[in-house]
């Protein structure tokens, strides 16, 4: 089984980053399938987790609809994430998400990033901002993001969004398969043991069997 977060960060409803979400993780569910595996996907939706992202921002403490969204995030193998783009650069929403989530959830976790705005003057989003973030939370990051203006959604252009929308996938299918199940760290638990053994002692369950 390949598990599949899907994390839209949509602020509006109906939402074109949800839609352009909808089309990325049917892409690369068909890739996917196409391939042999079974895959179950999971969405993420930031908007009605917004009051508990800040909440979590300044107390440092997250409610359960927020920490349900975490461990679907971590129990992925992979993982699909779109935003708007305001003033060429991921919504305050987006990257507040990203701030609250526990560390090294997206250690070495294959990332597929997408984002939309109204105009394609805003589509450097993807490689000024977005993967340079998720490189700094230690994902990989497929080498193919997509990038949706209003006007990709219009019947003429449709098939242009189409294209990269399968190019990308492609792309992704092939990095969640050659990276295969995705283990979880756990910082602490890491740090932990880093420093019994700095110490000279032993981590839990480091001891001998009798």
């Amino acid at each position: 089984m390949t598990t599949l977060a899907i994390i839209s960060g949509g602020l509006r409803l109906p939402s074109s980053t949800r839609l352009l979400a909808d089309r990325l993780e049917a892409a690369v569910c068909r890739e996917l399938e196409a391939a042999g595996a079974t895959v179950e996907s999971s969405f993420v939706e930031l908007r009605p987790l917004g009051r508990a992202v800040i909440d979590a921002m300044l107390t440092g403490f997250a409610t359960d609809p927020l920490e349900t969204a975490f461990e679907t995030v971590a129990g992925a193998d992979g993982v699909i994430a779109v935003t708007p783009a305001f003033n060429a650069s991921y919504s305050g929403l987006f990257k507040s998400f990203f701030d609250v989530l526990p560390e090294e959830t997206l250690s070495d976790m294959p990332v597929l990033i997408g984002a939309t705005g109204g105009t394609e003057r805003h589509s450097l989003v993807l490689e000024h901002a977005m993967r340079p973030m998720f490189s700094y939370l230690h994902a990989i990051v497929s080498p193919r993001g997509v990038y949706a203006a209003t006007d990709d959604f219009g019947a003429r252009t449709g098939s242009a969004l189409g294209e990269r929308v399968t190019s990308a996938a492609a792309d992704f299918a092939r990095l969640v398969r050659s990276c295969g199940a995705h283990q979880r760290r756990d910082a602490f638990a890491e740090e932990l043991t880093s420093m019994t053994r700095l110490l000279g002692g032993s981590a839990p369950g480091d001891g001998e069997g009798g």
